[in-house]
């Protein structure tokens, strides 16, 4: 039976498992995999197909490649999330093959009728609508996907190819990775990245050392914040994207010519400075000053670091691996000095954020996370991240190459960074979540000269 939803009409519903389960198998989740519990709703965006593709055609592609990816190297997920074996209050995934699940649909409307591609908006969600079934909230763990896809067909004939899957699998650049390698599969080639999904080197050591504070990282937990606890006791792991009711995202483009404006004004630095430093700088203090935090109160800002370069030479040998390996660097400073420094003094405090990640450094995160059972910092503070580094964009795919990949919703304590289009003329859009006369002020904040 056809349903629709919001002028979307479902085509089909299936199950894709691989063609041979592994019985008994199970994967060991790192403690940085276990403190990202949540799942995350993407989508890419495609022109029509110049060829004469079906929109039939396209599916069985889909089904196909995706069928390949489980059957060879991606087994994991298309498996469950389950306690572990072991009974030490963490989770593992239980790789039995229930399978990934995938939704077709058709719209009469035209891509350009939901609203701009580029940014997070409310009218975009309705790209995982199939998704989600009306008692989700209710569906025991181990018989919810980890995986979930849902290619819609628009009436002007583009293509939307959203995903829905729990970050404990992969990080931003496995997920590309993963992309890559489905894209390959449509368009019958074979396997571009050959991934390493093993994070038992990551397990923390014994005995424990734990040689920093972390002040990355918390006791405590807060539901509605973009990160869940990593324990199996009392876990509410939230999956329906929330309503748009309590804040609207707000967007704030940034011209290539004011990021370089922003840079010229950095001058006490004897360091090389990136954009992303310097708009991650305006974004702390603007957010912080908006929000009327207490000048004694200290503010933390988030930001993940890639740490593949000291992992990969446990994996290389079996291939890049395909996990979680970006752990959150932070800076952090009181309101007063967010107010009153120079903004060279808070590059610089981001600079140490990113330097003092090492080997060792994360090694005794591992072991504080298994101390602490914590999740990434959740006491005044927000994580920002540079969408726009993935490489979501570069994937060609058998009906056509992606033209834009946007995130579908933005989370609480979560603020995006986006590339702008070509009819922006390129530059930043800084998606975030706040009260209108909060807005009003972090944008003059962050536009001063």
């Amino acid at each position: 039976m056809k349903a629709t939803m919001d002028d979307i009409e479902l085509v089909e519903k299936i199950v894709i498992c691989p063609d041979e389960s592994k019985p008994n198998k199970r994967m060991f989740l790192s403690n940085i995999d276990l403190t990202l519990l949540a799942y995350q709703d993407s989508a890419s965006f495609f022109d029509p197909p110049s060829s004469q593709m079906s929109f039939s055609e396209i599916c069985n592609k889909l089904y196909g490649a995706l069928r390949q990816m489980i059957n060879v190297h991606y087994d994991f997920m298309a498996g469950r999330l389950v306690p572990s074996s072991e009974g030490d209050d963490r989770f593992e995934i239980d790789c039995n093959g229930a399978g990934i699940f995938v939704a077709t649909a058709k719209t009469d409307k035209k891509l350009s009728e939901f609203g701009e591609m580029s940014v997070t908006n409310a009218k975009l969600k309705k790209l995982v609508g199939f998704l989600y079934e009306e008692d989700d909230e209710e569906i025991d763990l181990k018989d919810r996907p980890l995986t979930s896809l849902q290619l819609t067909q628009f009436g002007c004939g583009s293509l939307a190819l959203a995903s829905h899957y729990n970050h404990c699998t992969l990080d931003g650049v496995a997920i590309s990775d993963f992309e890559k390698n489905l894209a390959a599969l449509t368009r019958g080639a074979d396997f571009t990245v050959i991934p390493n999904s093993d994070r038992t080197f990551l397990k923390a050591r014994s005995p424990l050392k734990i040689n920093h504070p972390h002040y990355e990282y918390s006791k405590t937990t807060n539901n509605n914040h973009v990160f869940t606890s990593r324990s199996t006791s009392g876990i509410k792991i939230i999956t329906k994207p929330r309503s748009m009711a309590e804040n609207r995202v707000h967007v704030l483009h940034l011209s290539p010519q004011q990021v370089s404006i922003f840079k010229k004004k950095i001058s006490n630095t004897s360091k090389k400075i990136s954009s992303f430093q310097v708009v991650a700088v305006r974004v702390w203090r603007a957010r912080s000053i908006a929000m009327k935090m207490p000048e004694e109160e200290i503010s933390t800002m988030l930001f993940p670091v890639e740490v593949r370069k000291w992992i990969v030479a446990e994996v290389k040998e079996k291939g890049v691996f395909a996990g979680n390996a970006l752990v959150p660097g932070f800076a952090r400073a009181t309101v007063k000095e967010l107010k009153e420094e120079e903004e060279d003094y808070l590059i610089r405090k981001v600079q140490e954020g990113i330097e003092r990640i090492d080997e060792e450094y994360v090694r005794s995160g591992i072991d504080w996370l298994e101390e602490n059972r914590g999740v990434p910092c959740s006491e005044n503070s927000f994580s920002l991240v540079a969408w726009w580094k993935l490489g979501l964009e570069d994937q060609e795919f058998a009906w056509g190459r992606v033209k834009c990949a946007t995130p579908l919703e933005l989370k609480p304590g979560l603020v995006m960074m986006l590339p702008g289009t070509e009819g922006e003329g390129g530059g930043l859009n800084i998606c975030l979540d706040l009260p209108e006369d909060q807005l009003q002020e972090f944008c003059r904040i962050m536009l001063q000269e």
